[in-house]
């Protein structure tokens, strides 16, 4: 796999966990959403307007473009499974940003993940 390659698919999946990230605080400041039928478009307009759901969107947007360039160049069979580099940035941001708890068993399940990723890249 090509640096640029690389570059591409890490930017990503970093991206990716940045939306996650700014989504969760987006919905920490709004609490609980509720869709109904009779709200769900006002309830749409007023997520629209808060500042890290609108972040979020704009990291998923971004992620998008970045993951094509990604694709183009390396097999989706070994793309895709970089996506779960995001649980080990999204468990530590979590722990960090939120204060929520991750457990040791937590951890050893994704540690599991990350080996798993390491090698389908390596079969590349």
């Amino acid at each position: 796999m090509s640096a640029a390659a690389l570059a591409f698919l890490l930017s990503g999946v970093l991206l990716n966990a940045a939306a996650q990230l700014f989504l969760k605080a987006g919905t920490n400041a709004t609490g609980v959403v509720t869709l109904t039928a009779d709200n769900w478009l006002a309830t749409l307009a007023r997520l629209a307007t808060v500042p890290p759901i609108v972040a979020g969107i704009a990291c998923y947007a971004v992620s998008v473009v970045v993951w094509i360039l990604g694709l183009s160049r390396v097999p989706v069979s070994v793309a895709y499974p970089m996506l779960s580099f995001g649980y080990v940035v999204n468990a530590i941001a979590a722990q960090l940003l939120f204060g929520e708890a991750v457990t040791l068993q937590r951890w050893i399940g994704i540690g599991f993940i990350v080996v798993g990723v390491w090698l389908v890249a390596r079969s590349a």
